[in-house]
């Protein structure tokens, strides 16, 4: 999975396959790609209740595709991943709220994570 690892560490956004293509912010933590959803974040419609999504990654030099791959979808407990979200909130810029951004979450997103699957041919 170097490839995947690789890509999803030098970008901040990919695209998600869901009612169409969705572009979004990340971060990569501990072998998986976290998002955040809802709450006046980014809206991806349909994430949470899907088991996988497609996902592409963008190559940081020439902004094309770098690689596609299905990933399986989780919902995350954020009190027992706070150090997974701590790293997605690192990654969020200009949130108007930084110091209460997690607790702002907690509240009112569902922070997903992408547990990539073999890449596609």
């Amino acid at each position: 999975m170097g490839v995947i690892e690789e890509g999803a560490k030098k970008s901040s956004v990919l695209w998600l396959s869901l009612d169409r293509p969705r572009l979004a912010w990340h971060t990569w933590y501990d072998g998986a790609i976290y998002v955040v959803t809802g709450g006046g974040e980014q809206s991806l419609p349909g994430l949470t209740e899907a088991d996988r999504v497609g996902v592409t990654l963008r190559s940081k030099d020439n902004g094309g595709r770098l690689v596609s791959f299905d990933a399986s979808v989780e919902v995350v407990d954020q009190a027992e991943a706070a150090e997974a979200v701590a790293a997605l909130a690192r990654e969020r810029l200009n949130a108007v709220d930084g110091a209460g951004l997690t607790e702002r979450w907690a509240a009112r997103s569902q922070v997903v994570r992408l547990i990539p699957r073999e890449p596609a041919p």
